[in-house]
């Protein structure tokens, strides 16, 4: 049986801009992964990034997909680190609702293309957000963000390249200074991983600090972007 994603390419962009807090994470354990999940959805999040760093990593994402669909309607799931086009062809076939990718790989573009399913390149260079741009990138990420360049880097793209959406992910965090400097220089959204789902959230298993914590990045980032 053919499975597509819940959501369209289309949908997928609209949440993005909609709730621009994309949580990253990954972990074996199912229990935990759908409890991190929930409490992310809890706070107002509607994107979710699974990333595919561990083995087997794809047998969670099936069951957090079929997860997802069931309990959190308007939740697009995705997965990111997609390295090549038979991961994101993998996980397109699990119903990956996008795919972001740590670098710029073509066939990707066009895997991901072909089943208009949202896809999210890293970039480095302007010269490689605008080849992504030219292969359908509606949103071109930046990883890791503070060593290519930080908010400078994205404040130098805007200038001659003023419609291009950047997400950065690596050094983003969730306090009110550093989510001020991203958005004031120009992001439309951003990835945030440990520094969001911490050690200690994970340790104590208290997922209420979770939630209380993103309702505060998005009321911050809310808040910047007006």
């Amino acid at each position: 049986m053919l499975i597509m994603a819940k959501f369209t390419r289309i949908e997928v962009i609209q949440k993005f801009y909609y709730t621009p807090l994309v949580p990253i994470f990954y972990n074996k354990d199912l229990e935990l992964c759908k409890n991190i999940i929930s409490a992310c959805y809890e706070g107002g999040v509607r994107i979710f990034e699974f990333t595919n760093r561990g083995d087997f990593a794809h047998e969670v994402y099936s069951e957090l997909q079929k997860f997802t669909h069931d309990n959190f309607p308007e939740l697009a799931l995705g997965v990111g680190s997609v390295f090549d086009s038979g991961t994101a062809s993998l996980y397109i076939q699990l119903g990956a609702n996008f795919i972001v990718s740590p670098i710029l790989n073509r066939e990707i573009a066009f895997t991901c293309n072909r089943r208009k399913v949202l896809w999210t390149p890293g970039c480095g260079t302007i010269s490689e957000i605008s080849e992504a741009e030219s292969l359908g990138a509606e949103i071109v990420k930046i990883f890791p963000g503070a060593a290519v360049g930080g908010p400078n880097f994205i404040k130098a793209i805007k200038g001659p390249s003023p419609w291009t959406s950047i997400m950065p992910t690596g050094g983003v965090t969730p306090d009110k200074d550093n989510l001020k400097s991203w958005f004031h220089a120009g992001a439309s959204v951003v990835g945030m991983g440990s520094k969001l789902i911490t050690k200690e959230i994970i340790n104590s298993a208290n997922f209420n600090i979770l939630t209380k914590k993103v309702k505060e990045v998005l009321k911050i980032i809310n808040e910047l972007k007006k």
